[in-house]
């Protein structure tokens, strides 16, 4: 075995002295040439050159340690890594018996919360039996669901409530009558002519995909609002080309949306859905931003239908739970929640905010009066060959007429001073086994023509003359149309785009 000149140990990387004969570490040996130049030994000239490595062959094993080389410093060893492994060990045991007290309480927990599971069974069976003991005793079909949630208030109206609606009420029935469209309104004739020229494509989620709802800006003519299948409420600049806000909350499909705008105060979107919950977003002007104002939990069934107040106080919502509220965008707070006999299908408010028509799934339009919190008519066809859902309602602008659907694919105008249809437009195609199915209808503002939104196209029909004036058949099934300013565009929603017709 060598040993180096300058530490004295076995050297890792053996150099011998071509000068000297000496052997030394070869990284020892450089650093000392490159501090003195000479070497160690000798004090003689000596380079790098002059160094030779040693080569071993097989190569020598690293020489053990001093503290390894006698019998007592082996026992010392083993004896410090037997202190170690009983610490150890130690240390293990402790962890085990830890764990198994954690396990001994988790057990105790679980053994525990299966006594009150199999207790509260027991108690919701005899609960059953009682319950059927009940519905034997009062003829109750023991099948029928038994909705025990608290029953609908039907209180009367607090009074600054009902002022508001008389005074609204007052106000708009007054001029309504006198009011006549702007005189650069579109005519008719520009209306015959419409084409598609604009399509605004992939909106919301592609799955599930689809929008369901759309309404205009009226501050903004550029801006719109559509809730889609994805559950969310989308707001879009068609100037910008850009979503400005996605509004997320709802757990279901959406039904219905609605813009709030009103002077000096914030612009509220409010949307329903099929999660039986209304909500309602604020604008913040300081971020520019919406953020969630309420969630009103009213209703026991999925919502149908939504309508603002014209006071832009309050929002009308209907359900399939056979009942409608009132709810104020003020407190948002629930003012009345009225029942019927059957579930409701849609729902519009009067231009004049004083009669709500609720649409339901026999055939029939029931009217109520606000003010009375009475229901004042009931309109639906004399013979019904096909029962059918009235599934969408549009008041005219005057308030005089009520479209409304009066078959599976016809629509009705009712005039609500004689409480009579003064037509009838069929809508069907010509082919036998083909079917029309109505999603929407709208009046237009000024009340001169109507739109229908169904499930071959869209078409605009003339008021009083009831002719069709144009037919807009380029995107398909339409969901739901909203009319664009001054009656010069109309805008359909089908699949997840929003299309845009008027004069090219």
């Amino acid at each position: 075995m060598y040993f180096c000149a300058i530490s004295g140990e076995p050297p890792q990387e053996p150099v011998v002295s071509s000068k000297s004969g000496q052997i030394y570490e070869r990284r020892l040996i450089l650093k000392y040439i490159q501090e003195n130049g000479t070497e160690p030994t000798t004090g003689d000239k000596l380079e790098e050159t002059d160094l030779i490595a040693l080569k071993a062959n097989p190569k020598s094993s690293a020489p053990r340690p001093a503290s390894a080389t006698s019998i007592p410093a082996l026992l010392h060893t083993l004896q410090k890594e037997w202190d170690s492994l009983m610490l150890e060990f130690y240390t293990l045991n402790q962890q085990h018996q830890a764990t198994r007290q954690e396990l001994s309480n988790s057990l105790y927990q679980q053994d525990a919360a299966t006594r009150v599971i199999a207790r509260l069974i027991k108690e919701r069976d005899a609960a059953r039996e009682a319950l059927a003991s009940v519905q034997a005793t009062t003829g109750l079909s023991s099948t029928q669901d038994v909705d025990m949630a608290e029953a609908p208030s039907e209180s009367a109206l607090p009074a600054d409530v009902m002022a508001t609606i008389e005074e609204t009420n007052s106000s708009l029935s007054s001029v309504r009558k006198k009011r006549k469209p702007p005189t650069d309104y579109a005519k008719p004739e520009a209306v015959k002519g419409f084409q598609s020229v604009h399509t605004i494509p992939s909106l919301h989620a592609s799955s599930p995909a689809g929008i369901t709802s759309i309404v205009l800006s009226t501050t903004n003519p550029n801006q719109f609002l559509t809730g889609g299948n994805d559950k969310t409420v989308q707001l879009y600049d068609r100037e910008a080309g850009k979503v400005l806000a996605t509004l997320k909350g709802h757990t279901k499909r959406i039904n219905h949306v609605r813009l709030r705008e009103k002077e000096g105060e914030n612009t509220l979107v409010v949307s329903g859905g099929a999660d039986k919950t209304v909500r309602v977003w604020s604008h913040d002007s300081a971020s520019g931003e919406y953020a969630p104002a309420s969630t009103f939990k009213t209703h026991k069934g999925e919502i149908t239908g939504i309508d603002l107040h014209p006071s832009g106080k309050y929002l009308a919502v209907g359900s399939a739970d056979k009942t409608w509220s009132l709810q104020s965008l003020e407190t948002f707070q629930t003012l009345f929640h009225g029942a019927a006999g059957e579930p409701y299908a849609s729902l519009s408010l009067h231009p004049d905010g004083c009669l709500l028509a609720l649409g339901t799934l026999s055939s029939t339009i029931q009217i109520y009066d606000i003010r009375s919190q009475s229901f004042v008519a009931s309109l639906g066809p004399e013979e019904v060959a096909t029962p059918f859902a009235v599934n969408t309602l549009s008041f005219s602008e005057n308030g005089y007429h009520l479209a409304a659907p009066d078959g599976t694919s016809s629509v009705a105008i009712w005039d609500l001073r004689k409480q009579k249809t003064v037509t009838s437009i069929n809508l069907a195609p010509t082919d036998a086994n083909a079917t029309y199915k109505i999603n929407r209808i709208r009046y237009d503002p000024s009340a001169q023509w109507f739109g229908v939104a169904g499930s071959h196209d869209a078409r605009i029909i003339s008021h009083k003359t009831w002719e069709e004036l144009v037919r807009l058949e380029e995107g398909g099934e339409v969901v739901d149309l909203a009319f664009g300013g001054l009656g010069k565009e109309v805008w359909g929603v089908s699949g997840r785009e929003v299309r845009i017709w008027g004069s090219a």
